[in-house]
C-alpha cells in the first residue's frame, strides 16, 4: 500500500507563486509516474503535470510556461512549482502516482486559492 501526502497549498494573490510537494510512502515501485491533478467544485478532475521516474515531464497547456514539476526518486517525492498564478488556477490539487496506463494512488488534496 502507498500513501501520498501533499503540502504547500494556500492563499496567494494573482501573479504570485506557490510550491506544492508530495511525499510517497510504502511500497513504491522504482519505475512510475508521479503527477498533479486539480479539481474545482462541479467539474471533473483535470491533469496538470506529470513526470516519469526517468525525468520526462508533461504539462497541460494551462500549465506550460508557468508551472514546473520535479521529483526526487531517492525520497519518492514530487514537487510542483507554480508561478504567475491566476485566479483560474484556484482548485484542490491532488498528487497522483501510477504508470503509463493507470493512476493507482491519490493524495488527499491540498487547496490552492488565487485571489484577484
Amino acid at each position: 500500500q502507498v500513501q501520498l501526502v501533499e503540502s504547500g497549498g494556500g492563499l496567494v494573490q494573482a501573479g504570485g507563486s506557490l510550491r506544492l510537494s508530495c511525499a510517497a510512502s510504502g511500497t513504491v515501485f522504482s519505475i512510475n509516474i508521479m503527477g498533479w491533478y486539480r479539481q474545482v467544485p462541479g467539474k471533473q478532475r483535470e491533469f496538470v503535470a506529470a513526470i516519469s521516474s526517468g525525468g520526462r515531464a508533461n504539462y497541460a497547456d494551462s500549465a506550460k510556461g508557468r508551472f514546473t514539476i520535479s521529483r526526487d526518486n531517492a525520497k519518492n517525492t514530487v514537487s510542483l512549482q507554480m508561478d504567475s498564478l491566476k485566479p483560474e488556477d484556484t482548485a484542490v490539487y491532488y498528487c497522483a502516482l501510477g504508470n503509463h496506463s493507470s493512476i493507482d494512488y491519490w493524495g488527499q488534496g491540498t487547496q490552492v486559492t488565487v485571489s484577484s
